[in-house]
């Protein structure tokens, strides 16, 4: 226990050295501007990694006898409630209150993981796709691939696209989508680099469910730059990222079949990376609904924190103590019709 203790305070003493000021102002004018009252706790959750958990996502594909009750002796519980309006019964994530986080897992060719570790709030948007048996599903930014892995254990797609552009991060998606899923069901899963901007043209009206979760100022990881010639880099790129992000939106609406919908996301508290986006699109594409995403927001309330006063189809996971998920947005879109 002392020694934990002991380098739970080394820890702490490394981090709070990380922090990187300069983004530290502008998220403290930008968010306290923009999340009011809430900004205080959101930042004192985000600058004490120490107190940031980690949930285990169970694999599906891969049998690991012992491990739920494991997990259980450790105290932790399933994050997601069975009444959740979309909760497929393989689809199984733990958490617990207590910071710290499970082991990982070291990659090893030919085997399966029986877990994936992660911020629970990234879950939200995968939840809120709703992805069935036999639809032809896209990832459009995909990596590093837990989102597609957890679409996986929701459901088989009939054809699955993961497509990533950063070629660093495209080898890394192939990684994590051979340590997670069998032989047989990488071989409906298509792997690609294409820019995400233009796969709309390239497959227009094909796909039945969408998952844009797009390239962001993530957070974070923003507040831990090592390089503060790079963060101040970064703070001056940040004005760009909601055009690339609409123009992803945009894209995914063309690539959707009419009745289709697709779930937008980001790891940003950034309004004009997450609803700004979503009401240009709503504004300037006529054939696309929002759709209500309430129901699920109230069967995991017990778990998330949510920012009060946004729409009915879109969701912002705020980061607290004891309950440090997050940032996540989430925004449902459904197409109507032909473009």
């Amino acid at each position: 226990f002392f020694l934990s203790l002991k380098l739970e305070k080394k820890a702490k003493g490394k981090l709070q050295k990380q922090i990187c000021q300069v983004v530290l102002d502008h998220f403290e004018k930008q968010y306290s501007a923009e999340l009011g009252d809430a900004w205080s706790s959101v930042r004192d959750v985000l600058t004490s990694p120490w107190c940031w958990q980690h949930a285990v996502l169970l694999n599906r594909f891969s049998q690991s006898p012992g491990l739920e009750s494991s997990l259980a002796e450790q105290g932790f519980h399933p994050v997601f409630p069975a009444a959740l309006p979309y909760l497929p019964p393989a689809f199984r994530c733990y958490s617990r209150t207590a910071p710290g986080r499970f082991p990982a897992q070291k990659h090893q060719p030919g085997r399966l993981k029986g877990y994936y570790l992660l911020n629970a709030a990234s879950l939200l948007p995968v939840l809120a796709l709703e992805v069935k048996d036999g639809e032809d599903v896209l990832d459009l930014c995909a990596a590093p691939g837990g989102k597609s892995v957890a679409i996986l254990q929701c459901a088989c797609p009939g054809h699955f696209h993961c497509n990533e552009y950063d070629d660093l991060r495209s080898r890394w998606l192939e990684q994590t989508i051979e340590s997670f899923i069998p032989d047989p069901l990488i071989n409906l899963i298509t792997v690609s680099k294409l820019d995400g901007r233009q796969i709309g043209d390239l497959h227009p009206e094909f796909y039945d469910k969408v998952l844009v979760d797009a390239p962001c100022s993530n957070d974070r990881s923003w507040l831990f730059s090592a390089d503060p010639q790079q963060a101040v880099l970064r703070l001056m790129q940040r004005k760009e990222l909601s055009s690339l992000q609409f123009q992803l939106l945009r894209s995914a609406v063309q690539a959707l079949r009419p009745g289709g919908s697709l779930v937008y996301s980001t790891c940003t508290l950034s309004r004009a990376e997450n609803s700004d986006v979503i009401n240009l699109m709503l504004n300037s594409c006529r054939n696309v609904m929002p759709v209500d995403l309430s129901g699920m927001a109230r069967g995991v309330s017990q778990e998330f924190t949510f920012l009060s006063g946004m729409q009915q189809h879109e969701l912002l996971v705020l980061p607290e103590k004891g309950r440090a998920w997050g940032p996540m947005y989430v925004a449902k879109l459904e197409k109507v019709s032909s473009t």
